[in-house]
């Protein structure tokens, strides 16, 4: 595994074939003995790449995924169910080919707590998982905003019963009414995702609902992503976009968003909460970073206030992206590192993750972008490879094809 090159590593970060991948890591299966017991936590596009990856270049490592949900609704093009170009059944996986295929055991439950010192993990139902190692992929868990009712006011951005509500208060809301949506400061979940949503919701109202408006409260200083994509895109459809919009609280039965620009009322209220690591991250004394994240070493992931505890995907916080496809890099440097030591060699010294995405701005065309990050050694941190990054320079109808390729080779290499 010293002689890996950066071709191979490469491809084993991106998309490629389960084949090509194994193929990078022979040492790695055969150093591997005895039955080292591997935890992950969350069944996400972190926790189920991981699990699968694991055990795929790996058949002497015992794997079990705890997962709450018996179906993972994707995030990714959750969008396009709001304006009926998807629907939630064509965003949805189960865990059965990661069992059936990889052997992974997968135990639907809650885990109640983490006992580092005895390497254990206690679920919901009483019983109790020891490891060797534990990995850890809540995703993001939701900060507190007064007055507000996610079951009024949905955030839709955990995608799910919240997607359906959503497209449902679209769907009733009155002719030439107004859909308001609020974005909270970096970082959070998916950069581009909120733009992408109020583009969406836009071109549908302007077909389905004419004269309606649509508000966007940002509470960063300006477009975080794609400005000029989105840029072009709201002035197109007439958004008023407010930058500095933070808010304050919300009146959920009267679906008014309060903020210190003043108060926006709307027919649809779509608030996107501030965000943190997940709640079992929080709980175990894993957020070293602002009190919100999980600081941890990027060759493995494993946590800077816990030993053999790695944690990977949105709860991370190495300053890279929160999204689906760079937790899916990630979780493959992860799973790499762990094999590595438990084989008692030493994690790669120079992993490099792609982010990458498409985002539907209607119901025809699409924009992209892409972004390397890698390994610094000096700074001990992940960092934009600068010459790495790419945009489209329009949407288009070739890229909202495309983006279906691309969700398709994230989806399988994640669940299939």
């Amino acid at each position: 595994m010293a002689n890996l090159n950066r071709r191979q590593f490469l491809q084993t970060l991106g998309l490629a074939s389960a084949a090509t991948a194994a193929a990078a890591f022979p040492g790695v299966i055969k150093a591997a003995t005895g039955r080292p017991q591997v935890v992950v936590i969350g069944g996400g596009f972190a926790g189920a790449t991981v699990a699968k990856y694991l055990r795929y270049w790996s058949n002497t490592v015992d794997v079990t995924l705890v997962e709450p949900n018996t179906t993972y609704y994707s995030p990714i093009l959750s969008n396009l169910v709001l304006n009926n170009q998807r629907n939630l059944g064509q965003i949805s996986f189960s865990y059965s080919t990661l069992a059936q295929k990889y052997g992974i055991q997968v135990i639907h439950d809650w885990v109640d707590s983490i006992n580092a010192p005895n390497q254990s993990v206690q679920l919901r139902n009483g019983t109790t998982l020891n490891y060797d190692r534990l990995v850890i992929a809540p995703g993001i868990e939701f900060m507190d905003v007064p007055g507000l009712d996610s079951n009024k006011v949905p955030h839709a951005w955990k995608a799910g019963a919240q997607t359906t509500l959503l497209q449902q208060q679209l769907a009733a809301m009155p002719v030439g009414g107004s859909f308001v949506i609020t974005i909270p400061a970096t970082p959070y979940r998916c950069p581009p995702g909120p733009y992408e949503r109020a583009c969406v919701v836009a071109d549908w109202l302007r077909t389905n609902k004419p004269g309606s408006k649509v508000t966007v409260l940002d509470a960063n200083p300006a477009i975080v992503v794609e400005p000029t994509i989105f840029g072009n895109a709201f002035a197109s459809y007439g958004v008023e976009y407010v930058p500095n919009a933070v808010l304050q609280s919300v009146d959920s039965d009267q679906r008014v968003a309060k903020t210190n620009l003043g108060d926006f009322k709307a027919d649809v209220l779509n608030v996107i909460p501030p965000q943190q690591a997940g709640a079992i991250v929080l709980q175990s004394g894993l957020a070293n970073v602002g009190g919100r994240w999980a600081g941890v070493n990027p060759l493995s992931y494993e946590s800077t206030a816990v030993p053999n505890i790695h944690i990977i995907g949105d709860s991370q916080g190495t300053g890279q992206p929160k999204a689906g496809h760079i937790a899916n890099a990630e979780a493959k440097v992860c799973a790499d590192a762990i094999l590595r030591l438990l084989s008692g060699s030493q994690p790669y010294a120079a992993p490099v993750t792609n982010s990458a995405c498409y985002s539907p701005i209607s119901a025809s065309t699409a924009s992209w972008l892409t972004a390397v990050y890698a390994y610094d050694q000096a700074s001990g941190a992940m960092k934009l490879v600068p010459e790495s990054f790419g945009a489209a320079a329009a949407p288009s109808s070739k890229n909202y094809s495309r983006m279906f390729d691309w969700t398709t080779n994230l989806f399988n290499d994640t669940f299939a």
